[in-house]
């Protein structure tokens, strides 16, 4: 996983944010697992290819062109954003497995660490999964790079 600068939107990873939390949350609300599993495959997919990035595509294509959120180009690495989002979709996919196997407890608290960890990063700018994956290339983690 390389870390080279490029620009980035940064107004589409606040846009995935809002997503994720909008609907984990109504998913908890409505005690509707589905909708867990809907973000958590919508961030795996999303992750392994952009093609399949449905939030932030919703983001380039209807929400930017309304003018609902501004661009805020950044020069910036996506890939320790992308391991982050990856990250997210594995947490909500392992509650999400809880959810479908009667252990709620257990997975709407994996899936409350997600909206939290999503809340952090749109609120207060910090991003957890970018935090592991800066510490993991510390680590010397073959794949990961430090932040340059």
């Amino acid at each position: 996983m390389s870390t080279t600068r490029q620009t980035l939107d940064h107004s589409a990873l606040k846009f995935n944010q809002i997503a994720i939390i909008t609907f984990t949350v109504l998913g908890f609300i409505f005690n509707q697992p589905i909708l867990p599993a809907f973000v958590a495959v919508v961030l795996i997919a999303g992750s392994i290819d952009k093609k399949f990035a449905l939030f932030k595509l919703t983001y380039a294509y209807i929400i930017k062109p309304l003018g609902f959120l501004k661009p805020d180009i950044v020069e910036d690495s996506p890939t320790p954003h992308e391991f982050a989002q990856l990250l997210g979709g594995i947490v909500l996919s392992l509650g999400t497995i809880f959810l479908y196997n009667d252990l709620f407890l257990a997975g709407w608290i994996f899936a409350w660490v997600v909206i939290s960890l999503a809340a952090a990063n749109l609120f207060l700018g910090f991003c957890a999964g970018c935090f592991v994956y800066y510490q993991l290339g510390k680590l010397g983690v073959p794949g990961f790079r430090t932040q340059s």
